[in-house]
C-alpha cells in the first residue's frame, strides 16, 4: 500500500485539542498484519508498570519512533526499553493507543483468528444464540479483545461500526474472516458517531457487492426491519433483546407506553409476544418512526407510533390525565463526554421524573441508560430521586445488556448500558 509521509508528533502530546484530519490515502484498508517481518515502530508508554488498560492516552506517551504511521500496529516499550505489548496507533485521537495484546509477542495470524474464534464461539456455542436470534452482537470491542470495533451480524449480513482508525482500516479484513465461521454473504462498514472529533477521521458507510439495502430478521419470533444505509449504530439494537423479552411477561392485558421507542423493539414484544391490551410507542424521527410502523404491519399487530418529541408528549398526557400500566424509558445516549455530564445527569433525572407520573398505582417503569460515564450506581441516585413526594417506588430488579454484550474486566466502563425495574405504587 502506498501512503503519502506523515510528519511525526512532538515527543510530547498537548492533551487538549481538536484532532487534525487525518489524510484520506490513510483510510485505505490494510491486512491484518504487517506484510513484513522487519520491527514495528516503538512507542513509549510511561504507565509506571506493565499494561492493564486497553486504552493509553495522549498524555501516557514520550518517544515515538518517526515512522510510525496513523492506524499502524505499535510496539509499546517502557522508558527502560522494555516491551509492554502491542496496539494500534494513532496520533491525533485522545485514545492514541488501543492495546491488542500484552506482553513481549506481537498479534499473528494466528492471534487475530484465535481472537474472532473465540469470539463467535461464545455466541454460537455457549450463549446458543442462532436458537433465538438472527440478530446478536459478534465482536463486542474491548471485552472481545478488538477495541475500537463492534460488529453485529443481522442475518447474512455482518455490519462493522468502528470507534478507531486502525480498526476501521482492517474491518475489511476482519469480516473476511468471521464470514467462513458465521455463514454470513455480505459486510457493511460504518464508521462510530463522533469519529471526526475523537479520532480524526469520518468516512462514509459502505457494503459489499450486492448487500441488501434492507432486510428482515426475527428475534423471538418477532419480525424486525434493519435498515442499513440509515439509523443509529449498526441498525438495530441487540442489547436489549433480553429485556424486550422480559418486558413482555408483565403486560398481558395492560397499557403500555414505550418512550424513545426507535424502531419500535420494546412496542412490537409486549404486544406480540406479552400481549398488551394497547401499545404506543413515542420517537422523534419521522423515517424511524415510519420504519416501526413498518414493523407493526409485518408483524400484524396494532400499535399507535406517535412522532414526538418526548418531554412535551410526556407533559401532554400528564395534562390529559392520561396513564399507563407499563411505561419504557430508554432515551438515546445523553452523556457523551465528561463536559455533558452534569446536564446529562438532569435529563436523566427530569425525563424519569415526568415517566413515573405516568404509571398507573402499581405498575411498572423499566428506566435504561447507556452513557458509558453514568455508571449503575449514579443511576440509581437519580432513579431513587425521581419519584414524586409521597410516592412510593420499588426497585425490584436491575440489569443491563444482554450477554452477547460481554464486559471487559480490563475495562469496565464497557459496561454502558444500564436497566432498572420499577413498581410504584
Amino acid at each position: 500500500m502506498t501512503r503519502k509521509p506523515y510528519s511525526p508528533p512532538p515527543r510530547r502530546f498537548e492533551t487538549n485539542r481538536r484532532p487534525a484530519p487525518i489524510q484520506r490515502d490513510l483510510l485505505e484498508q490494510r491486512p491484518l498484519c504487517p506484510e513484513d517481518k522487519r520491527p514495528l515502530p516503538k512507542v513509549e508508554v510511561n504507565m509506571g508498570g506493565a499494561l492493564w488498560h486497553p486504552f493509553v492516552f495522549r498524555k501516557r506517551l514520550g518517544q515515538i519512533s518517526r515512522d510510525a504511521q496513523p492506524g499502524d500496529l505499535v510496539e509499546l516499550v517502557s522508558s527502560s526499553g522494555g516491551t509492554l505489548g502491542h496496539g494500534l496507533f494513532n496520533p491525533e485521537a485522545e485514545i492514541a493507543v488501543r492495546v491488542l495484546r500484552t506482553g513481549q509477542h506481537r498479534p499473528d495470524e494466528a492471534w487475530w483468528s484465535e481472537r474472532l474464534a473465540e469470539a463467535v464461539a461464545l455466541r454460537r456455542e455457549t450463549l446458543r444464540l442462532d436458537e433465538v436470534s438472527q440478530a446478536y452482537r459478534v465482536i463486542h470491542a474491548e471485552a472481545d479483545g478488538l477495541p475500537g470495533l463492534v460488529i453485529d451480524r443481522f442475518g447474512d449480513v455482518l455490519v462493522a461500526e468502528c470507534y478507531s482508525l486502525g480498526m476501521y482500516q482492517r474491518a475489511e479484513a476482519i469480516i473476511a474472516q468471521l464470514e467462513p465461521l458465521l455463514g454470513t454473504k455480505h459486510g457493511v462498514l460504518r464508521v462510530a458517531p463522533m469519529s471526526q472529533e475523537h479520532e480524526g477521521f469520518t468516512a462514509a458507510p459502505y457494503g459489499s457487492a450486492e448487500v441488501p439495502i434492507k432486510l428482515t430478521i426475527q428475534e423471538h419470533g418477532t419480525k424486525f426491519r434493519v435498515h442499513f444505509a440509515g439509523g443509529n449504530k449498526t441498525g438495530f439494537y441487540c442489547d436489549q433483546r433480553d429485556n424486550r423479552k422480559q418486558l413482555a411477561e408483565f403486560c398481558r392485558g395492560k397499557t403500555v407506553l414505550d418512550l424513545c421507542c426507535y424502531t419500535g423493539g420494546f412496542s412490537l414484544q409486549a404486544k406480540r409476544l406479552g400481549q398488551a391490551s394497547e401499545v404506543t410507542g413515542v420517537e422523534l424521527d419521522e423515517d424511524t418512526v415510519a420504519l416501526a410502523r413498518e414493523n407493526a404491519q409485518q408483524n400484524q399487530v396494532k400499535i399507535n407510533f406517535v412522532q414526538a418529541e418526548v418531554f412535551g408528549y410526556m407533559r401532554d398526557m400528564l395534562r390529559n390525565k392520561r396513564r399507563f400500566d407499563v411505561v419504557v424509558l430508554d432515551p438515546p445516549k445523553l452523556i457523551r463526554g465528561r463536559m455533558e455530564t452534569e446536564e446529562g445527569r438532569h435529563k436523566y433525572f427530569d425525563l424519569n421524573r415526568l415517566a413515573m407520573q405516568l404509571v398507573n398505582p402499581g405498575g411498572i417503569l423499566l428506566t435504561c441508560s447507556c452513557s458509558g460515564l453514568l455508571d449503575m450506581a449514579e443511576f440509581t441516585k437519580i432513579v431513587c430521586a425521581a419519584p414524586e413526594v409521597g410516592r412510593r417506588c420499588q426497585i425490584f430488579a436491575k440489569g443491563g445488556a444482554a450477554p452477547d454484550h460481554p464486559i471487559a474486566t480490563t475495562c469496565p466502563e464497557s459496561e454502558y448500558l444500564k436497566t432498572i425495574w420499577c413498581r410504584l405504587e
